[in-house]
Formats: structure tokens, C-alpha cells, sequence
């Protein structure tokens, strides 16, 4: 079932624009956080874990790249 959230502009024409009193903005933020589902602890290291490794196995493929390029530039125009 669709919930409409969009407050008192709903059904509204584009035209017809009213802009959200910061109350009702504030009140649809809090609903809305009310809905996340916030990770455990264990989750939030598993998926920092994940990055972290994610990025030094990329930094390391970009530096092989960078210096293999750079190596190979040296090569063919003299050093």
C-alpha cells in the first residue's frame, strides 16, 4: 500500500507549488528515520572492513597502473 508523504501539497497541480512549512518537513524527516533500519555494531565493522579493503586493493591496482604507464613513458621516450 503507497503512502503519500508529500503532505499538504498532495494532488496539487505542478503548477499550484506551496512550499512545506519547516513542521511538517521536520515531522516527514523524523517518519522517514523512523523507517531505516539501522545497522548492529557487527555489521558496521564487517561493512567498514569491507571498504577499507575494497579501497587498498583498488589504490594498489591504480599505483601498478601509475607506475607501469610511468615505467613504460620512460622507455619509449628516454629518461
Amino acid at each position: 500500500m503507497a503512502i503519500d508523504t508529500r503532505g499538504e501539497t498532495a494532488g496539487k497541480p505542478s503548477g499550484e507549488k506551496k512550499r512545506t512549512s519547516p513542521a511538517l518537513f521536520y515531522r516527514q524527516v523524523v517518519g522517514e528515520l523512523r523507517k531505516v533500519i539501522w545497522p548492529t555494531r557487527k555489521d558496521l565493522v564487517t561493512y567498514t572492513t569491507v571498504v577499507l579493503v575494497f579501497v587498498l586493493i583498488m589504490v594498489g591496482i591504480i599505483y601498478g597502473l601509475d607506475a607501469g604507464f610511468g615505467w613504460a613513458v620512460l622507455q619509449i621516450f628516454g629518461g
